[in-house]
C-alpha cells in the first residue's frame, strides 16, 4: 500500500494522515472548496477539490472521490467517520476499482448498518438482544400487538437509523400510534427509508461500548469498553475510558459477546458493538459501528495502541496477534463544539480569532482549527476533542478541569464552560450517571439557574 487517499475532513483527516506518515505512506486529501484552507489540505502530500461545500455535492459523492483516487493513484482509501464511512456501496464501488476500502466488507456494512439485520446476526451469535420485534414492524397495528406482547415502555427505532433520528420513547399505549407515525416519518426523510423496529425500552441505562478489532483472517480482539453515557439527543458529549460501572468480569462477559457478534461476520478492521447496560449489571446489544469511532483516542491511551495505525496493517493483510491487553489508568475526551450551551446548544460558526490548545503531562488535543481559521457552517460542529490520561479516575477529572481553563479559544461560542460545569457536578465526579443525565439533571439546573 503506497498512497491512501482519505474520504473525510476535519480532524479526522489529520489524524489518519499523520499515522499514514509514520508508516511511510503518501497521502491524498479530498476537499470542498469551504475547506480549501484547511489543515488536513496543507498536511497531505496531495490534494484533490470535489466539490462545492455542500456535503451532498462534495465528500458524500463516490464518484467524485473515486475520481480523485484515480487521478492521483491511490491504491486505499480510508474513510473516517461519518459521511460515507459506514456506506456499503462506497466499499463496493472501491472494490470493484481495484481500490482497497480501509474498513470491513460491503455485506458487512449493510447487515449492520440495517438494525433489524443486525440484531439478528449478534441473537444468533449468542450476543444478549433486547427484547423486540423479530424484524421490520409493517403496520401499526402489527407494532401495538408486539409493544403489548413485550410490555411499554417500547422504544421505536428506525432500522437504517442513527444519531437518534426516527427514534421515539413510548411509555403507553394511548401514544402509540401517533409516536410510530412520526418515526417512520422522520426515517423516511432523514434516511430515505421508513422501516421500523420495536425494542423494550431500557430505563436509566449506561451507554457502555466495546471497542474491537479484527484481521478478517479468524481473528478478533476487543481492547476493552468506553463508558458514553454523557449525551444530550444521543449524541455524545463526553467519553471515558474505562467504565466505572463495569467490574473485571462484566468486562470480560462484554468483550466475550462483543467478539463473538465480530467473530460472526469474520469482521475486517475496527468496529465498535455498543450496548445498554442497566442497573442490575445486564447488557443489550444495542448497534456496531463499523468503523473508527470519534472517541478512540480514549481507548489508544489507557491501551497504548494506535488504532489507524493498526486500521492500516490490518488492510495491508497483517494478522492481529492474540494476546491481553492491558488497561493502564484512566482517560476521558471532551467534545469542543462549535455550540453555544447557553442558547440550547446552537450552532456557531464563524472565525476563531485566538486559539491555543492546553499542553502538560497526559494532554492530547486533536484538532483541524488554528486562529484565523472561519469554521464553515456546513458541516459537523466539533471542532476539537480534549483528551486526558491520568493514573486513576480521580486525578484524569482534575486533569480535564485543568486542561479546560487553559484552553485559549475566542471568537466563537464553544461547549467547554458546558464541559467545566459538568467536570464539576457532584453526581458525575461520583459515576452516577445514565443515558439522560445531562437533560434530566445538568439543562433543568441550568434553566432554574
Amino acid at each position: 500500500m503506497n498512497k491512501i487517499l482519505i474520504a473525510n475532513r476535519g480532524e479526522i483527516a489529520l489524524r489518519v494522515i499523520r499515522a499514514c506518515k509514520e508508516l511511510g505512506i503518501q497521502t491524498v486529501a479530498v476537499y470542498s472548496t469551504a475547506d480549501s484552507n484547511a489543515l488536513h489540505v496543507r498536511y497531505a502530500d496531495e490534494a484533490v477539490c470535489i466539490g462545492p461545500a455542500l456535503s451532498s455535492e462534495s465528500y458524500l459523492k463516490p464518484d467524485r472521490i473515486m475520481a480523485a483516487a484515480e487521478i492521483t493513484g491511490a491504491d486505499a482509501i480510508h474513510p473516517g467517520y461519518g459521511f460515507l464511512s459506514e456506506n456499503a456501496v462506497f466499499s463496493a464501488i472501491c472494490g470493484d476499482n481495484g481500490i482497497k476500502f480501509i474498513g470491513p466488507a460491503p455485506k458487512t456494512i449493510a447487515m449492520m448498518g440495517d438494525k433489524s439485520q443486525a440484531k439478528d446476526q449478534m441473537r444468533a451469535a449468542g450476543v444478549p438482544v433486547i427484547p423486540g420485534s423479530d424484524g421490520i414492524v409493517e403496520s401499526i397495528e402489527d407494532g401495538q400487538r408486539i409493544a403489548e406482547s413485550i410490555g411499554f415502555p417500547v422504544m421505536i427505532k428506525a432500522s437504517a437509523g442513527g444519531g437518534g433520528k426516527g427514534m421515539r420513547a413510548v411509555m403507553e399505549a394511548k401514544d402509540f400510534e401517533l409516536q410510530f407515525q412520526s418515526a417512520q416519518a422522520e426515517a423516511e426523510s432523514s434516511f430515505g427509508n421508513s422501516d421500523i423496529y420495536i425494542e423494550k425500552l431500557i430505563q436509566k441505562p449506561r451507554h457502555i461500548e466495546i471497542q474491537v478489532m479484527g484481521d478478517g483472517q479468524g481473528t478478533t480482539l476487543h481492547y476493552g469498553e468506553r463508558e458514553c453515557s454523557i449525551q444530550r439527543r444521543h449524541q455524545k458529549l463526553l467519553e471515558e475510558a474505562p467504565s466505572l460501572a463495569v467490574n473485571e468480569d462484566l468486562r470480560q462477559r462484554m468483550g466475550s459477546a462483543a467478539i463473538s457478534g465480530a467473530s460472526a461476520v469474520n469482521y475486517e478492521g475496527a468496529g465498535t458493538i455498543e450496548f445498554l447496560l442497566d442497573s442490575s449489571g445486564e447488557f443489550y446489544f444495542m448497534e456496531m459501528n463499523t468503523r473508527i469511532q470519534v472517541e478512540h483516542p480514549v481507548t489508544e491511551e489507557i491501551t497504548g495502541l494506535d488504532l489507524i495505525r493498526q486500521q492500516i496493517l490490518i488492510a495491508m493483510g497483517e494478522r492481529l496477534t492474540k494476546s491481553d491487553i492491558p488497561i493502564n489508568g484512566h482517560s476521558i475526551e471532551c467534545r469542543i463544539n462549535a455550540e453555544d450551551p447557553s442558547k440550547n446548544f446552537l450552532p456557531s460558526p464563524g472565525i476563531i480569532k485566538n486559539f491555543h490548545p492546553p499542553n502538560g503531562p497526559g494532554i492530547r488535543t486533536d484538532t483541524h482549527v488554528y486562529a484565523g481559521y472561519t469554521i464553515p457552517p456546513h458541516y459537523d460542529s466539533m471542532i476539537a476533542k480534549l483528551i486526558v490520561h491520568a493514573p486513576n479516575r480521580e486525578w484524569a477529572i482534575l486533569r480535564m478541569q485543568r486542561a479546560l481553563d487553559e484552553f485559549v479559544l475566542e471568537g466563537i461560542a464553544t461547549t467547554i464552560p458546558f464541559h467545566q460545569e459538568l467536570l464539576q457536578h457532584p453526581a458525575f465526579i461520583s459515576g452516577e450517571i445514565e443515558t439522560h443525565f445531562v437533560e434530566n439533571t445538568m439543562l433543568p439546573q441550568q434553566v432554574s439557574n
